[in-house]
């Protein structure tokens, strides 16, 4: 017992706090959901790093789509399996080539057009992902709209 008081005089408890941001009771989909977390936060900074106004757009574009989806994710943690190309593929990728654009644009390289027309499109690509989260859901609003209209035509309420 005295062991045990003069050990913790000396040397206290530490305790580590972590922060976790997501917890959704799934660890796998919290580690993608920070790792999504993570890339749009590269995302954000190279957008700071890049003059190009149509380039930054887009890229604010991804970056608005792609917190929508982690919010998704997050509240509906089923879903984590409809973007997990999303996740390990598509958004890193994107993190690699605007990090290559924003060292070139750094270096004084000038991008082609092909850099916006790709950017653009993956913003496009992005805000897709986001729309392919909710159609189960705006199928089944469409589906519950036309059974109560059935519903209130067949007691004459319409």
């Amino acid at each position: 017992l005295a062991a045990y008081g003069l050990g913790t005089k000396f040397c206290p408890t530490r305790v580590i706090r972590k922060q976790v941001p997501y917890a959704t009771g799934s660890e796998d989909v919290d580690t993608m959901l920070s790792g999504i977390s993570a890339n749009l936060d590269k995302l954000h900074a190279l957008n700071d790093a890049i003059p190009d106004p149509e380039l930054s757009a887009a890229m604010t574009r991804m970056e608005k789509a792609g917190r929508s989806i982690a919010a998704a994710v997050e509240q509906t943690p089923d879903k984590a399996r409809s973007i997990d190309r999303f996740a390990r593929y598509y958004l890193p990728e994107v993190i690699k080539l605007m990090t290559t654009y924003a060292n070139m644009e750094k270096n004084g390289v000038k991008g082609g057009n092909a850099d916006q027309i790709l950017t653009a499109t993956t913003a496009k690509a992005f805000e897709n992902q986001l729309d392919a989260l909710y159609s189960a859901e705006a199928m089944d609003i469409s589906t519950d709209i036309e059974v109560l209209d059935g519903i209130l035509k067949s007691q004459n309420l319409t």
